[in-house]
């Protein structure tokens, strides 16, 4: 029995903003990244968003008001799917000020 070979995943260069969250651990579910969306809590190249359908895309900046702390990220790599925490923080950058 011959296998296929795997196709590689297309590149991917826009995302929904509550799959980004979860995607890269921001968030520890997909429900709670929207709900932290609709709530207020993000703000996307300096406007505040509240549907977490948004599209963001490489290079977009992100701040979120978490529980504990503020964190501002610019957008490095938009994943497929979640992956594991090493991973996910390479995704994303602390922009210089």
């Amino acid at each position: 029995m011959n296998k296929a070979p795997a196709t590689p995943r297309p590149a991917i260069d826009r995302q929904r903003l509550d799959k980004w969250l979860w995607h890269t651990r921001l968030q520890p579910t997909r429900s709670k990244a929207a709900q932290f969306i609709k709530d207020g809590h993000a703000r996307l190249n300096g406007q505040r968003v509240t549907d977490p359908a948004r599209t963001v895309q490489i290079g977009d900046i992100l701040t979120l008001a978490l529980v504990n702390r503020t964190v501002v990220a610019r957008i490095q790599q938009i994943l497929p799917a979640r992956v594991s925490a090493t991973r996910a923080a390479a995704t994303w950058e602390t922009p210089e000020h």
